[in-house]
């Protein structure tokens, strides 16, 4: 599985990265965690607003960092 965090770094888009992280943790699962920077990257997933996570491609939230509940419900 494959978990991209998307956003510049701002405060909300190291939110959504912790709260994935620790999903993952929690649930744990075999999932490879990466922090995607690159706005034309970003862009290309159809995301225009960060913070964004993708699962394995598939856009779960866009515009706002996911809490650890929501993340553990995709990873089940």
């Amino acid at each position: 599985m494959k978990i991209q965090v998307m956003g510049p770094g701002c405060p909300k888009c190291a939110e959504a990265e912790r709260n994935v992280k620790e999903a993952v943790t929690e649930a744990a699962v075999d999932a490879e965690v990466v922090k995607v920077t690159d706005f034309q990257e970003i862009a290309s997933f159809g995301v225009f607003s960060t913070p964004a996570v993708a699962i394995d491609g598939d856009v779960k939230v866009v515009g706002k960092a996911p809490s650890k509940k929501e993340v553990l419900n995709w990873l089940k």
